[in-house]
Formats: C-alpha cells, structure tokens, sequence
C-alpha cells in the first residue's frame, strides 16, 4: 500500500508518466522468454495504478507500446496485443468500479480491429469517471504526434479557417492526443535509462524527471511514493530565477 505523501511537503504531482521499461531484461535475468516479463508487466501496471490513486494523483499516464516496437518480433507483438486484450477484459470493470478513467492515446489505424472496439467500447463505459485519468499511449510516437498536429494546422491555414499567426503554442497544443489533459508533473523510467524516447516531447517541457534502477516488473507501489516523494523534495521554477529570501 502507498503510504500517504507527507503534508508539509510540497503538493503530490498532478499528472505522472511512466516509462515502463525493463521487461525483457527482467525476463532474461530469471531465465524466462521476453513474453513473462511483459506479463509480469502487467502486474506492475495495476499496483502503479492503485497506488497513483492512494496518493492522490489525478493523471497517470503509461508509455505501452511505441509507434517503434512494431519493429520487434512478430510473436512478441502478438503476445503484446494478447495481453491488452486480456488487461483490457480483465481490468475494465475494476477500472470502473474504481471511478477511473481509462484514455488513449496515438495512432489505433495499426492495431487489430478487434483492439480497437475493446478500447472504443472501455473509454466509452468510463468516460464519466473522474477519480483517476488513466492514459495508455499506444502505437505512440511523440515526434509523429506533434507532426500530425502541425498538419491539422496547416490544412486549417490551407482552408482560410486559420490565420497563420494565430498558431501560438497553446493552439498547437489544443491539436495534440493530450489535449484537454494537463501536462505531466513527473515522469519517471524504470530500469536505469535515462531518456524519455520520444515520449510526451512538448508536454515534458518542464516535467521533473526521475529515473529508476529498478526494472518494471518489479516495480512497486513503494517505488512510485519513493519518486513522489522525490518530486516533492524538488523546487520547480519553470525558469524563473531560485528566491534569494
């Protein structure tokens, strides 16, 4: 269980994004093919999930599988589609029972149909929800985001719908997946790397940034009020000089 963020510390973090990284590095270590750490990841992401709503954070968002991992196996991505298939019709009505929102985000053209309707049909059946706001980025690459927003733009521009200097990065932003979502506070990658991998690119601008050794699988509710209490110990100034009193 999450324990509860200390009041006389700064606020939790509104919105989290995680990298879910080390899946199969954590199913090499133990001797295991690639698909059971995926499925231990699984496991990871609903105690991320419980303890992000213990806290009392109100966005969680989760990298689960980016526009460059079509770029794996065949068999291991069939086993991704079939274990969000199975988190889906697991999952769904927990995630509503909870009062959670369940939204994603990035390009469904490429999923399989049948991926598709499940995750029209969750988002549908939670939408009214509003204790939790739980994004999955999916077949999500934030350079392509970005670049499909600037698109909108220009055939908007192209139409006369749109004077070009009317694009301010607030109009650029309301063309983005995350629209009408706030920006996140943290963003936190297990596993030892560090970088965001084209990952939430604009929204980031002034993101706190924590990186974990620890490999997704065995990632923890205790880990996630470790990075929060990591955050809180931080001092955002969003380029503002630090107060000399």
């Amino acid at each position: 269980m999450a324990h509860a963020p200390d009041p006389a510390a700064r606020p939790v973090p509104r919105h989290i994004a995680i990298i879910m990284d080390g899946n199969g590095r954590w199913a090499r270590r133990h001797g295991l093919p690639r698909t059971a750490g995926h499925r231990r990841g699984v496991e990871a992401l609903r105690r991320a999930v419980q303890g992000a709503g213990e806290l009392g954070v109100r966005h969680l968002t989760v990298f689960g599988f980016s526009s460059e991992n079509w770029k794996r196996p065949a068999s291991e991505i069939e086993d991704l589609m079939w274990l969000l298939r199975r988190y889906i019709q697991s999952e769904i009505a927990e995630l509503h029972k909870n009062n959670i929102r369940l939204n994603v985000i990035g390009d469904r053209a490429r999923l399989p149909d049948d991926v598709a309707r499940m995750i029209a049909d969750a988002e549908t059946r939670t939408a009214e929800n509003d204790a939790l706001v739980l994004t999955v980025a999916l077949n999500y690459g934030s350079r392509n985001e970005i670049a499909a927003a600037a698109r909108r733009l220009a055939e908007e521009v192209a139409a006369g719908r749109l004077a070009p200097e009317a694009i301010t990065p607030e109009r650029l932003e309301s063309a983005l997946s995350t629209a009408g979502l706030p920006d996140p506070d943290l963003i936190l990658r297990t596993s030892g790397e560090q970088r965001i991998s084209n990952f939430l690119l604009w929204q980031a601008a002034y993101s706190e940034l924590v990186f974990m050794d620890k490999l997704w699988p065995d990632f923890g509710e205790s880990d996630l009020t470790e990075a929060v209490r990591e955050y809180q110990r931080r001092e955002r100034r969003y380029g503002a000089a630090i107060s000399s009193s």
